[in-house]
């Protein structure tokens, strides 16, 4: 693992989004996939062919959601449902919060240091290869 000040390297954001298509590949689900720093800054967007172009913004802002919030974004949109305690956070962020499943935090030794955000087909295919995506780092 390569690390600058706590944060996803260019090579770690690689090394996840290979393992994010690879998992994408084997669903037979193009997607894009999206990797912040520690800072919610965009290091790396993949459209993989046949991914929907209208998922580009929403996995760079799932991304971003994960890092902003340092939650799943599957979980905050179970809290922003109406009555929950965060209704109403997507308006926040000039609209870049994406409260769908399929981005979460990056984790090493215990410290967030980027996120990944994935967009492209069903939430639970969202998740699956969000989910082969944080493993491949």
């Amino acid at each position: 693992m390569t690390q600058q000040l706590n944060s996803l390297s260019l090579d770690d954001a690689r090394r996840i989004v290979a393992a994010g298509e690879a998992r994408a590949a084997e669903i037979g689900q193009p997607m894009n996939i999206a990797v912040v720093d520690a800072g919610g800054d965009l290091v790396m967007h993949v459209r993989m062919d046949g991914a929907w172009r209208g998922s580009v913004d929403i996995a760079i802002n799932k991304a971003f959601t994960a890092r902003a919030f340092d939650i799943e974004t599957a979980e905050l949109a179970d809290l922003a449902k109406p009555g929950g305690p965060f209704y109403g956070i997507q308006a926040s962020n000039n609209g870049k919060v994406m409260v769908f499943a399929g981005g979460a935090p990056v984790r090493a030794d215990g410290v967030i240091v980027g996120a990944v955000g994935v967009s492209g087909g069903t939430g639970e295919q969202d998740t699956t290869v969000c989910e082969a995506a944080t493993a491949g780092f």
